[in-house]
């Protein structure tokens, strides 16, 4: 049987015409993204709508979480960005009292941050809003799915990895 068959029988008609009009889209990479995406836009949606804070914020929020108090350059390192994108942040979260920030006692060059009461209060709202979506998004899938799905989901992270790993290595 051809791989276009296949995909026909288990495929909506209208997405075996996206696939045909743009391969790209019916691949697997390209399904999670949509997934991805979509979870990523709900979820700064509903904490912008629970603690008012940017994408950005709510990142640094998230990665400060209940963690003792880390450098900017760790923090920048943890969630990805630029330094000076989340210094700017930070300035913001300063002023909103969200986050202190303090000289590292054993290197008074180096800036420590952490969550104020009212940042772990933001950082506990995040968590329970991402519980929820979780239990949301997973309700629908049995004891049994749920462990395939996340199986799958590790072994696809694994490949991708290493697929990094080799495009890394190629330069």
């Amino acid at each position: 049987m051809t791989e276009k068959l296949r995909t026909e029988r288990t495929l909506p008609s209208e997405a075996v015409v996206d696939a045909e009009l743009a391969p790209i889209t019916a691949m697997m990479s390209s399904r999670l993204m949509v997934l991805a995406n979509l979870l990523r836009r709900g979820a700064l949606l509903r904490y912008k709508r629970l603690t008012g804070l940017s994408s950005v914020e709510f990142g640094l929020v998230a990665s400060l979480g209940r963690r003792p108090p880390m450098s900017v350059v760790r923090l920048a390192e943890a969630v990805g960005m630029d330094k000076g994108q989340i210094s700017r942040a930070l300035a913001e979260l300063v002023a909103r009292k969200l986050v202190a920030k303090a000289a590292n006692p054993r290197d008074n060059r180096e800036t420590l941050v952490s969550l104020t009461r009212a940042g772990l209060a933001a950082h506990d709202a995040i968590v329970a809003g991402a519980q929820e979506r979780n239990r949301r998004l997973l309700e629908q899938l049995g004891p049994q799915d749920l462990e395939l799905l996340l199986g799958h989901i590790d072994r696809l992270t694994m490949t991708a990895a290493e697929m990094l790993a080799a495009e890394r290595e190629l330069g």
